[in-house]
């Protein structure tokens, strides 16, 4: 059983070989905390943590980082209006990080192996630019240093874009200092005080260099999964790939980037008043309950959000836990591997949609469709909630119960269980049962009176 992921570099499905026999190194571009998270980092972030799981359980040991761009306009921008000061932006990114990093505890995602720094990384980011800047890749200007795009001859090769396709797609920042219109920054000059001494003066790191001196210092090239969200995947990926392959032979293996959310049919922005925090969401259901949501839904697929589905999905999860909840396991302890699930039928199966590119929806289909008769099956019940719990990472607990009006239909069915049960056609009482529990009703029986 091998994991297939979609690579966005070549556009295809491949079956994932890691350069490494047994482990696998794994960045994930991470937020720049000038805000409360929201529900686009959420799906990242939860999307990545089934992958790092799903890693695991196949049999690798994973070294995963996620960086925090603690540097940046924006948390210049706040700590100003906030603090009265941009010298106290490193104020402003502590805090959100803090709340993040609360976020991401509750919608049970690993924590990763490593979680640097941009202000805690400058020296390596100096180091590579200068390497930069020896191999003709760069160029200083006035205290800035911009990468020269045109001697890249692979630029655009990630996105599938041409420099003509840059140039009309209004991405590209007209400067007269720059040598090409395409040419991003690596360092930006500023005052003294504040920021960074570097060979150029005082200035701070542009955003795409953090990434490419990270990932080279924590987990070195090549990376075998390089991941995000694909909003990343230009300008910031494409300008990561020129400037790590500018210096050296190899960066990524596995480019894998999951696709954004969506409200009202367009994309979270404030200006729009469709910015949805995770703590908003938190607020009125349950962390598991998001998660979820997330991963019931392809990952490379845009995901369209409505507090409706959400309410679906509660209802949905709760009923599984419910179902689940009323078998208690014996031998649910240890983790699970991929060789326990030789034996098994159902979990196989359902492992093997989850190798598929992470196909959650056809995972969940299997177990649906199957939990009638694995109720008589402890044995394998028990290898599904761990799949659940250790793979999946849901909690299984139950959601609290909110009183519920009965529709007609369902107080047939309770009627017509009465029936049987005074009748003692206990087969037909348990099915009744059994259909009550898959529409989301719980029956607690009392002891009938002779």
């Amino acid at each position: 059983m091998k994991l297939a992921i979609t690579n966005t570099m070549s556009g295809l499905k491949q079956i994932f070989v890691p350069h490494a026999d047994k482990t696998v190194t794994m960045y994930v571009c991470g937020i720049t905390p000038y805000d409360y998270a929201h529900i686009g980092h959420g799906r990242c972030y939860v999307v990545f943590d089934l992958l790092y799981r799903v890693l695991n359980l196949v049999g690798y040991k994973v070294v995963y980082c996620r960086n925090f761009t603690d540097i940046d306009d924006k948390i210049l921008n706040r700590a100003h209006k906030e603090l009265g000061s941009a010298a106290l932006y490193l104020e402003i990114a502590n805090r959100y990080i803090e709340a993040f990093n609360e976020n991401m505890k509750s919608l049970d995602c690993i924590k990763p192996d490593y979680e640097p720094r941009v202000t805690t990384t400058i020296p390596e980011i100096i180091t590579f630019i200068e390497g930069l800047i020896k191999k003709g890749h760069a160029y200083v200007v006035a205290g800035d240093v911009y990468y020269n795009v045109p001697s890249f001859p692979k630029y655009g090769e990630l996105s599938k874009r041409t420099l003509d396709e840059l140039y009309v797609g209004a991405r590209v920042e007209v400067n007269e200092l720059k040598k090409s219109p395409y040419d991003f920054a690596l360092w930006k000059e500023e005052d003294e005080g504040t920021f960074w001494k570097s060979p150029w003066g005082y200035g701070r790191p542009g955003w795409h260099i953090e990434c490419s001196a990270m990932s080279k210092q924590y987990l070195d090239y090549p990376i075998d999964i390089h991941g995000g969200g694909m909003d990343l995947i230009f300008p910031h990926h494409e300008n990561e790939n020129a400037q790590s392959l500018g210096l050296y032979k190899e960066f990524v293996c596995y480019w894998v980037h999951s696709a954004f959310i969506t409200v009202n049919k367009e994309k979270m922005s404030k200006s729009l008043d469709n910015f949805i925090t995770l703590n908003d969401v938190f607020k009125r259901y349950d962390p598991m309950v998001l998660r979820y949501y997330y991963l019931n839904h392809y990952f490379r697929a845009p995901l369209e959000f409505s507090w409706e589905d959400l309410e679906s999905s509660s209802k949905s999860y709760n009923r599984l836990c419910l179902q689940l909840s009323e078998h208690q396991c014996s031998s649910c302890a240890g983790q699970l591997s991929i060789e326990s699930l030789a034996k098994t039928s159902v979990a196989k199966k359902m492992i093997s949609f989850l190798l598929d590119d992470l196909n959650v929806a056809g995972m969940f289909g299997v177990l649906f469709e199957s939990l009638p008769e694995l109720k008589k099956q402890e044995a394998e019940l028990c290898v599904i909630k761990r799949i659940l719990h250790q793979v999946m990472g849901f909690s299984l607990k139950p959601l609290v119960e909110e009183q519920v009006e009965l529709t007609p239909e369902i107080k047939g069915l309770i009627a017509q269980r009465e029936e049987a049960r005074k009748m003692k056609d206990w087969t037909r009482a348990d099915a009744i049962r059994d259909q009550l529990v898959a529409l989301g009703y719980k029956i607690h029986d009392i002891k009938l009176k002779s």
